[in-house]
């Protein structure tokens, strides 16, 4: 099974911006969506935003929307999430995850993702 590593975590101010990657270890087809979600103390985790890797098409949480910024590097296999304009209540653990058979329909139910990357901390201070 393909591996999905997360990058880019760390502390920020509130305001600030941060950069989230997940690298995946193999070829990731084009019928898969690829999500970010995220998962914060005592809470269930939640999605945050997701893309159709064949076709690009996106959608994002009401929370994130006009935040954050999902895209994808077709030939790194690698897709990102641009956040700017954190606020505090975004501090939690990322996770990106891959919904194999997808084919271009963002679920946005965790139970729909079949694999799973380890993880990032993203703390954002007021």
């Amino acid at each position: 099974q393909v591996q999905l590593v997360e990058s880019g975590g760390g502390p920020v101010q509130a305001g600030g911006s941060l950069r989230l990657s997940c690298k995946a270890s193999g070829r990731i087809y084009n019928s898969e969506v690829m999500g970010w979600f995220r998962q914060a103390p005592g809470k269930e985790r939640e999605f945050v935003a997701a893309i159709g890797w064949s076709a690009g098409n996106t959608h994002y949480s009401d929370s994130v929307k006009g935040r954050f910024t999902v895209s994808r590097d077709y030939g790194k296999s690698t897709l990102y999430l641009q956040m700017n304009s954190l606020k505090p209540e975004d501090t939690a653990v990322y996770y990106c995850a891959a919904h194999i058979v997808g084919w271009g329909h963002i679920a946005t139910s965790p139970h729909e993702y079949n694999n799973w990357g380890q993880g990032t901390q993203v703390t954002v201070s007021s």
